[in-house]
């Protein structure tokens, strides 16, 4: 865990290795590789190039599926999470939900979620940083991808 307090404007998590180390590899090699087949030419050089867009959507992809499992465990601990916060009779509401706004949610204390559920539902909060930035009890989430 982090000493440092998270919040709206200061938790995005950077994973080092795939930020400042595997993306900038994959990008720089694109770069380099169609530099290479353009001075040098040839299809060995070109296929260096296809090879080259092949790791970069390798590293881009493999970041691209770890969010979205993530974001399906979150839905998941969401539904769960709401149905014991929330009335019964919100707990049919939960579905309508979308994704994005349950990850949004999810830095919500259970005091929050109650005020802050019928508010998204009813359009007054449109996106993220909206129902971010309605979050009074912020709870920090330090185990994200």
């Amino acid at each position: 865990m982090s000493e440092k307090a998270q919040s709206a404007s200061s938790h995005t998590r950077w994973f080092p290795l795939f930020h400042f180390v595997a993306t900038p590899i994959a990008l720089l090699n694109i770069i380099i590789a169609g530099r290479h087949a353009w001075y040098v030419g040839g299809r060995y050089a070109w296929w260096n190039v296809v090879f080259a867009f092949g790791f970069a959507a390798a590293v881009l992809g493999s970041r691209v599926m770890a969010l979205a499992v993530q974001d399906r465990l979150i839905r998941l601990e969401m539904r769960l999470r709401m149905r014991e916060v929330l009335p019964a009779a919100m707990h049919a509401d939960i579905f309508r939900l979308t994704v994005r706004q349950m990850v949004a949610l999810r830095f919500a204390s259970d005091a929050d979620l109650l005020d802050l559920v019928p508010r998204v539902l009813k359009g007054e909060l449109a996106d993220q940083k909206d129902i971010k930035g309605a979050i009074k009890d912020w709870q920090a989430d330090w185990q994200r991808a």
